[in-house]
């Protein structure tokens, strides 16, 4: 019994320490954004890497919250002091709400890169940062000089945004949705193997990403279920702004052709990725985790929001093409659903998207 005591004393000791590393770590990696984003304001691309950074340092905390969680519950398990039953309950319930956290507090990133889009087109960023710049780095090492060869596997974070959009009976032209009001955000881990041992050329690139493809109508529509039929309709008070949200979990798969050069140090040849003119192209398949429609509308001076959630008959998985090509952890990166919008309408759209991607290896 003093034996299992201390055990659980010593594993309770643990995790605090655990949990201590992972809020420091995580306050740093928040410091460090602040520090950038004070010299770097008036830039775009430095700002929008800082929000896919905060995307990244948000999905690898709460990840790591959810793993000591995982781990006390099998603590629990083996001390007998729930079952196995209850103990899968919990894991369950600790996974549905770590997800539905890293959902929000990504939706509060996504708000502030949708912010930043709209000062890029009203012109009140500038190309140009500061002249004057500070550079902070906190690094737990000192950095080798000596110059090496990346790993044979990295791994990368990606986001992408851009233009979202459906192609009806193969054509684009006369969509019955905003061009400009419809985009689409990625955000992602991905692995980039180098398949040649001694050549830098081909490299398959595989992970998964989470996608949120936003479609807003033209005239104040909005769409209606009716059986097994999704058809825009027009409404019957008028409407400020109407959008219709899916958010799927996709597996990306392409091959990428990575023309960075190699270089030669002491007779050891060096290789690298993400450094040249490269291009991917593959394709993605996934599940569909989530469609809702946000209508906003004014009435006796008061704004109001209302949401619905549903499946409005979408296809519950999604399976697609996708390629790029960029210079750089920078490319221009498109991709075209292969299955129809919704599963049985009459009339048969395919989602398509074009934007801009970023690796950050």
């Amino acid at each position: 019994m003093k034996s299992t005591i201390q055990e659980f004393k010593k594993s309770n000791f643990q995790g605090k320490i655990n949990n201590f590393i992972i809020y420091l770590a995580v306050a740093l990696c928040v410091f460090c954004s602040k520090l950038q984003a004070q010299e770097t304001k008036n830039n775009f691309e430095n700002r929008a890497k800082i929000i896919a950074e905060n995307i990244e340092n948000i999905t690898k905390y709460e990840k790591a919250k959810l793993k000591l969680a995982i781990e006390s519950a099998n603590s629990e398990l083996q001390n007998r002091t729930i079952n196995k039953q209850q103990a899968d309950d919990k894991k369950l319930d600790l996974a549905t709400k770590t997800a539905s956290e890293i959902e929000k507090l990504v939706a509060i990133e996504q708000e502030k890169l949708n912010k930043l889009v709209q000062e890029k087109v009203d012109g009140k960023i500038s190309e140009v940062s500061n002249s004057k710049k500070y550079s902070y780095i906190i690094s737990w090492k000192q950095k080798d000089t000596i110059q090496k060869s990346e790993r044979r596997t990295t791994n990368q974070f990606v986001f992408a945004m851009g233009l979202n959009n459906v192609m009806t009976n193969n054509a684009l032209s006369s969509s019955d949705f905003r061009y400009f009001g419809s985009h689409f955000y990625e955000w992602g881990i991905t692995s980039n193997t180098r398949i040649i041992k001694d050549s830098n050329l081909l490299h398959v690139k595989y992970g998964f990403s989470v996608m949120y493809n936003n479609l807003r109508p033209t005239d104040s529509r909005s769409f209606v279920v009716s059986g097994n039929q999704t058809t825009l309709q027009i409404n019957p008070i008028n409407i400020d702004d109407s959008r219709f949200k899916n958010v799927y979990l996709v597996f990306p798969l392409h091959l990428e052709f990575d023309f960075t050069k190699t270089k030669i140090n002491d007779g050891k040849t060096i290789f690298n990725s993400h450094k040249g003119f490269r291009f991917g192209i593959g394709g993605y398949a996934g599940i569909n985790l989530k469609s809702k429609q946000y209508l906003e509308f004014s009435s006796n001076n008061y704004e109001s929001l209302t949401e619905k959630q549903g499946d409005f008959n979408t296809n519950n998985f999604i399976y697609g093409l996708s390629t790029y090509v960029g210079l750089g952890e920078t490319s221009l990166y498109l991709k075209y659903d292969l299955n129809p919008f919704f599963k049985d309408n009459i009339v048969k759209q395919n989602n398509i998207s074009l934007g801009v991607r970023w690796d950050f290896n």
